[in-house]
């Protein structure tokens, strides 16, 4: 028995997004659908490549369509993606990026910096255009996990202004203040200073088209945070911790920041970082040398996701060192994990688009 374009069309329909809850085709996720006999072929567009639930949404058309239209027919379907953005229109700074994912923690030590770098290497992986900030004005160490310390970035003129150009590595735009200040000596600047050069990273630089710009944040709340969230649109932060109670004390005070009804930034998430010791040469062992699951009952606490458990590992320090970070890694357990937990950010960040009101600058009132 022959069937038509509309009856695949409308089996489609009654497959859903298991994040949104809606069917594909309401979604408009679905493209160029096309019937030649038993033989069906077309696109499902997904908000971001580096879905966690494609496997299962290209079964879900598969069987639907067996199901619901012929059940020999030979089903193709090719999985695409075009990450979502719900940026308000009225936004001048970063006009070529489409989410802004800040990753803050609430004190230093917890391994942000290498978090960051490591979410970002695991998007781009997954196909994304990516670019990273080094927005930790005073400890700047983005330089160093990329083995960038001697990396000058160049400067282009457009469009009668003069703007730097971010460098590329690992298919990932980056800058950081460490590019423009001696290594060797500290940075000692007031609140306003810092704020200042926080702004020329994003504002006189040339950023180009990017699905996700990653802000490594300086640890705590301060000037800094109220910079980036006053002069950006930040499409929700992400938080990381430790399962100790000292660093998940100073957790809750990030997220009641960014939850502030004057601030109200979307978090994504938390990251619970050094979730467990495992030794090289036991690598089926776990220690909970930190505590066990801190990270975890804080995100049940806030009901906020838990985006992901990296394991304490040396390997990640060391690649951190010789400025090739672990997700480069694709053998490394630990790799795995950055990349579920990439998965798990752009999939938060996919529902926040969906769910919520447009993306703008915070306006604080004095």
């Amino acid at each position: 028995m022959a069937f038509t374009k509309e009856d695949v069309i409308n089996a489609l329909r009654t497959v859903n997004d298991p994040d949104l809850h809606r069917d594909l085709v309401t979604l408009n996720m679905i493209e160029d659908v096309k019937v030649e006999g038993k033989k069906v072929s077309f696109k499902v567009v997904l908000t971001t490549p580096a879905c966690p639930l494609k496997d299962k949404i290209k079964r879900d058309c598969v069987q639907a369509i067996q199901q619901l239209v012929d059940p020999w027919a030979e089903v193709e379907v090719e999985m695409t993606s075009r990450v979502t953005s719900r940026r308000a229109g009225n936004q001048t700074l970063l006009q070529g990026v489409k989410n802004i994912i800040a990753v803050a923690s609430g004190k230093g030590g917890v391994g942000k910096s290498t978090v960051a770098a490591n979410l970002a290497v695991s998007l781009a992986r997954s196909g994304a255009k990516v670019g990273l900030i080094d927005a930790d004005i005073y400890g700047p160490s983005i330089p160093l996990m990329f083995d960038l310390m001697n990396a000058k970035p160049a400067a282009i003129e457009k469009d009668g202004k003069t703007l730097v150009v971010p460098i590329e590595k690992h298919g990932i735009k980056l800058l950081s203040i460490g590019f423009f200040v001696d290594p060797d000596k500290a940075l000692v600047w007031r609140g306003p200073m810092a704020s200042n050069a926080l702004t020329q990273l994003f504002s006189e630089a040339d950023w180009g088209e990017l699905d996700y710009m990653v802000i490594d944040m300086p640890p705590g709340t301060g000037d800094i945070h109220l910079t980036l969230v006053q002069q950006l649109p930040v499409t929700g932060v992400a938080i990381v911790t430790t399962p100790q109670e000292v660093a998940l004390a100073d957790a809750r005070k990030a997220v009641g920041m960014f939850n502030q009804e004057s601030i109200n930034v979307p978090i994504l998430g938390l990251i619970e970082n050094m979730a467990w010791f495992t030794p090289a040469e036991l690598p089926e062992n776990k220690y909970f040398i930190f505590g066990n699951e801190g990270g975890k009952r804080l995100a049940e606490e806030y009901n906020i996701p838990l985006l992901g458990q990296i394991p304490l590992v040396q390997s990640i320090c060391e690649s951190g060192d010789k400025g090739s970070p672990i997700a480069l890694d694709v053998t490394s357990p630990v790799s795995e994990a950055f990349r579920l937990l990439a998965e798990r950010t752009a999939q938060q960040v996919a529902i926040r688009n969906a769910t919520r009101k447009p993306t703008e600058k915070v306006e604080m009132k004095s």
